[in-house]
């Protein structure tokens, strides 16, 4: 088979039960091709003396037919069908017979079902009248008959060759599309690990370069500014390791969810608040997957805390069972913005995101005096 194996719904599959359309590069090679056989033809009436007038103008008339089937076959085949009949009634249906041999190609490779099957039964009726007309030649209708079939192998060759040119595009095109696709998918990766990397580290700077004029603390602030900055060049040249030398899929991902906690805790603690740490984020019950989802949530709810906590302790609890571990961070709410610090807004997105494709659950809101994200996920 041509295109291997279809189904019935391929949108690549041969299909003769609707018409087609001539291409382009088709149309004008057999207008060339048409126009030179009507030239010659007509040369011939006028330039060769004793030729059978009627037999040539109907020889032209059933090659001008033939323009038809460029945008309308159907139409093409009832002319051609008529040009015949006054042939019979002229005596030189043989000559017409000829051009209706040569047009099952063209009816072949454009018609539908229908088509095609008037088209043959017409065709041997045809055939018929000329093998039992008994007032002109003897003609062998044989030979139209191999015409018809030569040039009907022909039109379906053309058609399968149309067929696989229009599958070989719609797979291009498809596959142009999922390259784009994957493209996409990447630069969004590549966002999100600088948002979730880079975002949280700066807001630690711009968090510490508001208390440099308090000479209190402005050697701490300089220390976690200077701990900050080493920490975004270093995740960030991971994140351009990992886009530079392998895809998404192959990327080893990092996160270890004590050391996130303990991080966080110290940058927490620096701001000003005291951190309380229930549970034990080291149980071996914890899978990685889990563990490196639940780091990630950890410093993009630090990086909020950060922005936006009033006064008080922050909560950081994990709870693990035999058949999830749970985080829940707990900071107290304020009564007007601690810091006016930018947000993009898409942090809680992508940690619901992250949860959710981990298959677990994520929840975030105001729970009494406190801002609460929890998010459980599942370790076995």
């Amino acid at each position: 088979m041509p295109f291997g194996p279809l189904t019935r719904d391929d949108p690549g599959r041969l299909r003769l039960t609707r018409g087609e359309r001539l291409t382009t590069l088709e149309r004008v090679v057999m207008l060339a091709f048409l126009v030179v056989l009507m030239v010659l033809d007509i040369f011939g009436v006028i330039f060769t003396p004793g030729t059978d007038v009627t037999g040539s103008v109907l020889s032209v008339t059933a090659t001008a037919v033939f323009v038809l089937y460029l945008w309308w076959p159907a139409t093409a085949t009832a002319v051609l069908g008529l040009v015949f009949a006054v042939s019979v009634v002229a005596g030189k249906d043989s000559v017409v017979l000829f051009a209706a041999a040569v047009a099952a190609g063209m009816v072949m490779r454009l018609g539908g079902t229908a088509h095609v099957l008037l088209y043959g039964a017409g065709f041997l009726v045809a055939t018929a009248i000329v093998a039992f007309d008994d007032t002109g030649d003897p003609v062998n209708v044989g030979i139209y008959l191999l015409f018809a079939a030569v040039a009907g192998a022909i039109g379906f060759a053309l058609r399968l060759a149309s067929a696989r040119g229009d599958n070989l595009e719609r797979q291009l095109a498809k596959s142009a599309e999922q390259e784009r696709q994957a493209v996409l998918a990447e630069r969004r990766w590549i966002a999100g690990e600088l948002h979730d990397s880079i975002a949280h580290h700066l807001t630690v700077v711009a968090l510490h370069v508001q208390m440099l004029d308090d000479p209190s603390v402005s050697k701490e602030s300089q220390d976690a500014i200077r701990i900050a900055a080493r920490k975004a060049m270093a995740d960030l040249r991971f994140v351009i390791d990992l886009a530079d030398d392998a895809p998404r899929s192959t990327a080893v991902q990092t996160g270890d969810l004590d050391t996130a906690i303990t991080e966080a805790s110290a940058e927490i603690e620096a701001a000003g608040h005291n951190v309380v740490v229930e549970g034990s984020s080291t149980d071996e019950r914890i899978p990685r997957i889990a563990e490196i989802v639940l780091a990630r949530i950890v410093r993009e709810s630090t990086t909020n805390i950060l922005k936006y906590a009033g006064p008080g302790d922050v909560i950081v609890r994990v709870d693990t069972d035999d058949d999830t571990v749970a985080l829940t961070m707990l900071s107290p709410l304020a009564a007007t913005p601690r810091r006016n610090l930018s947000s993009s807004g898409t942090g809680l997105n992508r940690m619901a995101e992250r949860v959710i494709g981990a298959n677990g659950e994520f929840a975030s809101g105001v729970e009494g005096e406190h801002w609460r994200v929890a998010a459980r996920l599942p370790v076995t």
